[in-house]
């Protein structure tokens, strides 16, 4: 059985940091390309960031130069650094894995809510 668990979500103040991690099991996570997803408040759910099998990354426009993404295949785990955050980075964050070879073969976390408010 696949899981992905985000956790790390919360309340921090404008300006703020948090650290999502999102623990993988039943994959075999060095295998799967990794994404931060996101969907605020009346709003679509969007890509915030991936890597790759080879630890190539990518960042949505609005978070870059404050979010870093970064994986651990030691620890079945991928990371979202948040730094200088914004009441508009409030949102749910979801995780996303998607087999490198096979798109077919994707799965998704639950979501962890983040809240930017002073």
């Amino acid at each position: 059985q696949v899981q992905l668990v985000e956790s790390g979500g919360g309340l921090v103040q404008p300006g703020g940091s948090l650290r999502l991690s999102c623990a993988a099991s039943g994959i075999i996570f060095r295998l799967y390309n990794m994404g931060w997803y996101r969907q605020g408040p009346g709003k679509q759910r969007e890509l915030v960031a991936r890597i790759t099998t080879s630890d190539s990354t990518g960042y949505a426009d609005s978070v870059k130069g404050r979010f870093t993404i970064s994986r651990d295949n030691a620890k079945n785990t991928v990371y979202l650094q948040m730094n200088s955050l914004k009441p508009e980075d409030t949102a749910d964050y979801y995780c996303n894995a998607v087999h490198s070879l096979r798109s077919s073969m994707a799965y998704w976390g639950q979501g962890t809510q983040v809240t930017v408010s002073s």
